[in-house]
Formats: structure tokens, sequence, C-alpha cells
């Protein structure tokens, strides 16, 4: 049942969630980049830099080695998703730059993850040295169920936009559930080894949220002068899209013990958001001002 889910059910679900963030994007969203491009540039920055780099740095302050490891850092690799706009909508930040930056480095990402992802199998070793990434392969598959349904969703859209604008929450609350699904799954195929890899990888797991939320956050205020914009990026940099991390860890790379980080980083990216989401509304109440 497990490899059926991770070879088929996960990047079904995985093409249908990303054909929902395609329903949420506009041509104006993409426009909006060249309009406004200091905020674009400093969050995109910051989540295809600042990440992956505070991720090598808290895998070496907590001595993480081989499959945790790589793990936490392909999850550092990946974009932002729904989860992400939403967030940025309840926190009531810039969501228009939340979805530029969900737009654009969406694009980025299945050109990057696949080289840096091969630098991190051979720089951490997996115990399982016969666990190479196919770089031509790892590529098409995200091409194929990150972009072109992002595409297609546009298209959707632009077509039945009372149809997109209807299914994009269905299919936010879709994206969790297959989640968290998901994660269960793994726990269940790792059996007794489960516990002795959450206790190894959730600090780090942990830390590199909230550290990149923070400084997220920081690098908003500092370069921008602007809450909302602060706001999104610190969102977009601590808020990950774990069901494609998972597609890599478990679907292409067929490791549970690598899907461990991204499965304790969900959990817990869901829990810091959701209090900083309570935390920026009540500074926008009006008893704060």
């Amino acid at each position: 049942m497990f490899n059926s889910l991770t070879q088929i059910g996960l990047p079904l679900a995985l093409i249908l969630i990303m054909t929902g963030v395609g329903m949420s994007l506009r041509p104006a969203d993409f426009r909006r980049v060249f309009a406004a491009p200091k905020g674009f540039i400093i969050g995109s920055l910051a989540q295809l830099l600042v990440l992956p780099l505070t991720a090598i740095a808290v895998i070496a302050l907590f001595n993480l080695q081989a499959e945790l490891a790589i793990g936490l850092f392909i999850l550092a690799l990946c974009p932002g998703g729904t989860t992400s706009n939403l967030y940025s909508y309840l926190s009531r930040a810039d969501v228009g730059l939340s979805v530029s930056l969900t737009a654009v480095v969406g694009f980025i990402t299945p050109f990057t993850i696949p080289l840096l992802a091969v630098w991190a199998i051979g720089f951490y070793g997996a115990a399982n040295a016969s666990l190479p990434l196919p770089v031509v392969k790892t590529w098409l598959t995200l091409i194929i169920v990150s972009v072109f349904p992002v595409l297609v969703g546009m298209a959707v859209r632009a077509k039945w936009p009372a149809f997109a604008k209807g299914a994009e929450p269905v299919i936010s609350r879709f994206a969790i559930i297959v989640l968290l699904f998901l994660i269960i799954s793994i726990s269940v195929d790792l059996g007794d080894d489960l516990w002795r890899f959450i206790a190894k990888a959730g600090p780090a797991a942990l830390t590199l949220n909230l550290v990149t939320m923070l400084l997220g956050y920081l690098l908003g205020k500092w370069l921008l002068q602007q809450e909302r914009q602060a706001r999104t990026i610190c969102l977009e940099v601590g808020l990950q899209n774990g069901t494609l991390a998972l597609l890599i860890t478990t679907g292409i790379l067929q490791s549970s013990a690598m899907s461990i980080a991204p499965s304790v980083y969900s959990l817990f990216m869901f829990g810091s958001a959701s209090v900083f989401a309570l935390w920026a509304r009540r500074r926008n109440s009006p008893d704060n001002h």
C-alpha cells in the first residue's frame, strides 16, 4: 500500500494541488513582480538562498546525519504553496506579494531542486549509498507535477473564473488532508524506528522553521520598512511545500527515513504559522493602535 501511495497517489494528488495553485493565479500576479520588484526580489532571495543556507547551518548545529540531513535540506529547497497564501491572508499580510512569490519561485525550483539535492546526497552521504538521485527524471517529474498543472489551473481560471474561485478552497483543504495521510503512512512504514528518527530530526526541524520565519520577518522589516510585506516574507520562507518534498523523498528516492524531517517540519509549520497569524491579527486590532 505504501508503494502504491507514493508512486501513484502522491503524484496525482500533487498535480491536483498544483492545479489549485494555478487557479489562484492571474497574469497580473506576474506583472506585479515587475511593477514593484523590491519586495519580490528580497522574498525570492530569502526563499532560494537564506532558507537553504539556514538549513545547512541547522543540520551542522544538530549534527544530523545521512537521510535525516538530506530530507531536511530537500525540504528547504521546496517552494511555498497555497498554504503560505492562505496564512498571508489570515495574517493581514501582502497577499499579492505572497501569490507572486508562489508563482515565480514555483517555476524556478524544478530546475534548482535536482542539482542541489544531488549535492546534498553526496555531501551528507546516505547510509544506503545506492540512492542516487536521477537528475533528469527528477526535473521532468517536477515539471510534470508542479509547472504544467499550474499552467492548466491558470487556464481554467481564465476560462471559468467562478468555478476556479469555488474549487480553490476545496483543493487547499485537500492538500492538508493528503499531507497528513502521507505522514501517517510514512510513520507506519518506519515502524519501531519512527520515534528514534523524530527525536533526532524534531528539534532541528522546529529550529529551522522558527529561525527562517524570524529571519524572513526581520529582513522584510529592515530592507522594506513595510509591515505587511515583512509578514509575507516571513510566511513564504517558513511555510514550504511539504507534499513536494515527500514526492522526492518517498516517490523518487523511496526513502521513508528521508521523509521524517519534511513530515515533522510540515506539522510544526502549521502550528507556528497559526501562532504568527494570531499575533499579527492582534497587532492589527484597534486595541493595539
